[in-house]
């Protein structure tokens, strides 16, 4: 074997020997999912070319004239207003009122189901792709098939999500849906998570988060007193990483996982059936 060949196969045991610490063999009957990044794969921008120039298009047709660039500097003070007039450590609006807002300040009449409307466009002008990773379905399904309790906990606004869950045809597995808009408190915050367990009666021992981010999904469930499931995928926050040298003194970096009682270094959620199905 070549020496690159031995380095790799040391870093890839120390990333195993990572990950099979502190495992528990635990039969959960319910199961919490973060969304985004964990079972569907998203990517949005904000800055997208011609996004604004099309909004504020729209909202000229409601008589709320804009230039592009007014348009988004209100559209960004207004979301920092209505997060910092929440007074939570972990804030979550709803989006809708601050849609609404640009309409009354422009003097120009619009009831909510309009400020919802504007909202949407928004969601698709600023969306390259939103799509299920390969085997979210059949995890569900597998899940929902062993008898167990299946729900959704999501840092998300309800006029997007509530649409794409619908779109993407995963809303009937869950038996509840937990939208932070909805509470005005998302992810990491404790609370949000025992508002979830407390609403359903759920015991911390036999409930398991599944999510991809190690502060909000990781951290959060932890601190709630749940056991948790980390799946690095594409649009996970960057890990850190820690180096170490090899029994010939070649060092290695090897990244360094949130501390979850499952852990998965890359997307794969068939390999997720199998760690969970095998519980079950």
């Amino acid at each position: 074997m070549s020496k690159t060949g031995a380095e790799a196969d040391f870093r890839a045991d120390k990333i195993r020997s990572a990950l099979m610490h502190g495992r528990k063999k635990v039969n959960y009957k319910n199961y919490v999912f973060d969304l985004y990044g964990t079972l569907v794969d998203i990517r949005t921008d904000e800055d997208a070319p011609g996004l604004w120039e099309k909004l504020s298009l729209f909202y000229g047709f409601y008589d709320a004239c804009y230039t592009p660039e007014e348009l988004k500097k209100r559209y960004e003070s207004l979301v920092e207003g209505e997060e910092a007039d929440l007074h939570e450590a972990h804030p979550e609006i709803r989006i809708e009122t601050v849609f609404a807002k640009l309409f009354e300040e422009k003097g120009a009449y619009a009831d909510m189901t309009l400020a919802i409307h504007a909202g949407q466009f928004f969601r698709i002008l600023s969306t390259e792709y939103v799509r299920l990773y390969d085997g979210a379905t059949e995890l569900l399904s597998g899940l929902k098939n062993a008898g167990k309790n299946v729900y959704l906990l999501s840092n998300a606004q309800r006029i997007f999500t509530e649409y794409e869950l619908h779109l993407l045809g995963i809303a009937d597995y869950f038996d509840d849906i937990f939208i932070s808009s909805e509470f005005g408190v998302k992810k990491p915050e404790q609370r949000f998570f025992r508002m979830l367990m407390e609403k359903h009666c759920l015991s911390v021992g036999d409930t398991m988060m599944i999510g991809n981010d190690g502060r909000c999904d990781i951290d959060g469930a932890k601190s709630a007193g749940m056991a948790a499931f980390y799946i690095h995928s594409n649009i996970s926050p960057e890990l850190s990483t820690e180096t170490g040298r090899d029994a010939s003194g070649a060092q290695y970096t090897i990244p360094v996982y949130p501390k979850a009682d499952l852990v998965l270094p890359e997307m794969d959620l068939k390999k997720a059936a199998q760690l969970l199905l095998e519980k079950v």
